[in-house]
This record gives structure tokens, sequence and C-alpha cells, in this order.
């Protein structure tokens, strides 16, 4: 039951993450992941020819462990400031539910890599949905560095269209390559959020 390395999902909102994105690199207190990794590995490789290589249900479950102690330190370093993507082991700066076309961000968008990414590792976003598969963006590569890739001055020009909103795909380029979704991540108009309209008085 291992999730693949290049795992693609439809990530959601959790109740327990804030809204406002952060900054700052993750510590080395994420490490471990590489340890679980290989143990697991080592687990797979000792029951080969067994089970057909799938993982123990113990061993599912302290893997499953690991992911979320990770997620929890990751949230707490950055508080109120990150999502949780398709992929477990990738998080992401929250997005504005509505944002203008081809205005600067509130703050910078970050991706969060819980396992071990080497520095200089390309990190790509891409938006889209059923009307503009493939929007147009601005500084939408970065590099990866300590576990972190930061966008400077990331640029939603597509528009969403009317009641949408883009999807986000994260790709990771690794080998082989890591792929995270964030899912109705963020609304795209010409004008951007305004002022409810008063009602007139009669």
């Amino acid at each position: 039951m291992h999730l693949p390395v290049g795992s693609v999902g439809c990530g959601e909102n959790y109740a327990t993450v804030g809204s406002h994105e952060g900054a700052g690199p993750c510590g080395p207190s994420l490490a471990p992941l590489q340890g679980v990794n290989t143990r697991y590995q080592q687990a797979d490789d000792a029951d080969a020819g067994g089970g057909g290589g799938e993982m123990s249900e113990g061993a599912a479950v302290g893997e499953l462990w690991w992911t979320e102690r990770l997620v929890g330190e990751a949230q707490a370093e950055h508080p109120g400031e990150l999502v949780r993507t398709g992929s477990p082991y990738f998080l992401c700066s929250q997005l504005p539910t509505h944002w203008r076309s081809n205005k600067t961000l509130p703050v910078a968008f970050k991706v969060v890599a819980l396992g071990e990414v080497v520095d200089g590792t390309l990190v790509t976003v891409r938006a889209g949905n059923d009307e503009n598969c493939c929007a147009e963006l601005r500084n939408s590569t970065t590099l990866m560095k300590n576990q972190v890739a930061k966008f400077n001055d990331l640029r939603f020009v597509g528009r969403s269209g009317r009641g949408k909103s883009f999807s986000i795909t994260i790709t990771v380029s690794t080998t082989p390559p890591q792929v995270a979704t964030y899912t109705r991540a963020i609304k795209v108009t010409v004008d951007g959020p305004r002022e409810p309209r008063s009602k007139t008085s009669e």
C-alpha cells in the first residue's frame, strides 16, 4: 500500500489550517521521513515473493502515522499558513479564494516538502480548470532550498471564468518527478473581489 512517489490527488483545505500564507524554511525536524522510507523499503525487500511486495497492515499504519506527524510539525512551524495538497509529502501556502488578474499575491507562495528534496530542484506551478486548462501565469518556476520552494511574485494572469476557480498543479522535478494538486485553489477575475452592492432604500 505504498503511496506512489508521484502521487496525484485532489487535496482539500482542512478546518485546522488557517487562511494566511507563511514564510520560512522547514528545519531538520522533517528529516525522519527519509529514514521511514528506507525502513519500509527494507521491509518490502524482505517480504518480496511472499505477498506480491505489498506493505503489511502494521507497516502501512506506521507510515501513515509518520506522515501525519510530519504534517503536524510543519504546520506548527508555519502556524495558520499551510494547506495540504493531493500528495502526502507536500504542503503549500493557502491562496486567497478570489483575486484580481495579474495582481501580486499578498504573501509569496511557497511549497514545503516533508521529505528529502535536493536543493536546486526545479519546482513548477500550473493552473487550470475545465474552461481554461492551462492558464497564463508569471514567475511560476523556482528552485527548492532547505525543503522550501518560494515563488517570488507569482501572478495569475489568466482568468478562471464566472463562478469558477483554478486548481493548482505543483510539479517537483525529482527523479521520478513528484506531482501535487491543490483543488479549487483560487478564483481569478478582471476586477477581483468587490464589496457587495448596497441595497437601495425604497
